[in-house]
């Protein structure tokens, strides 16, 4: 992997189209193997990588696609995957009976009350009385990871979320990525636990900054 290529593909991101969603949903599989939310509520058995991927091209193609927007760098190893807030609304019956096989297969019978427990939470804990973009995914291949690459593909959505004067929102269960999106203008505005036994969920909420004008 071109680390050097994919940090400068980083900063001008392309907008992934049909074709790219295979490899988003295998990049965002990998930055999410060692996640604590994702090793809560996933199988624990060695089917484990295969439902992860499985779930990410679910939440890719059927959930993201089409309905925001997916950046990524023209090499790939990397994702940002930004909804508006609008295209939050529940989802159909037919289309939560069709992702349904694929849920079970992630979670397997045993923890599949605790993938319903966490979208609870976060649902609870959205803030849906003003327009936002919607920070559904950040990540960042594992081999690439340490070297800029996700800041900079931040800092791609945040300048176009400035632009057009919008606030942006995000969870985050990883703690030490709390600080870098404070470095991009997020602030905590809740922390959560979608069960006592589960991890902590962060909600970071981010106003629009002031565009400097072209010298």
């Amino acid at each position: 992997m071109d680390v050097d290529a994919l940090r400068r593909g980083a900063e001008t991101p392309v907008q992934a189209g049909r074709s790219d969603l295979p490899g988003v949903a295998a990049d965002l599989s990998d930055a999410f193997a060692d996640d604590v939310m994702f090793d809560w509520f996933l199988r624990p058995d060695t089917r484990r990588d295969a439902a992860r991927l499985k779930l990410f091209n679910l939440m890719v193609a059927d959930m993201a696609f089409g309905a925001g927007r997916i950046d990524r760098p023209a090499v790939g190893g990397a994702a940002a995957v930004w909804l508006p807030f609008k295209a939050l609304v529940p989802t159909p019956l037919m289309t939560e009976l069709r992702a349904l096989p694929t849920l079970l297969f992630a979670t397997g019978l045993a923890r599949f009350s605790r993938l319903t427990a966490m979208r609870e939470c976060m649902d609870k804990h959205h803030p849906m009385d003003r327009p936002h973009a919607y920070l559904m995914f950040l990540g960042v291949s594992r081999a690439a990871q340490g070297h800029g690459v996700g800041s900079r593909l931040l800092k791609a959505g945040t300048d176009r979320c400035d632009a057009a004067g919008q606030p942006a929102y995000l969870e985050t269960q990883t703690e030490r990525n709390i600080a870098l999106y404070r470095r991009h203008g997020f602030e905590v505005i809740s922390e959560n636990r979608p069960r006592p036994d589960a991890p902590r969920l962060w909600s970071m909420w981010r106003e629009p900054q002031a565009v400097e004008p072209a010298a």
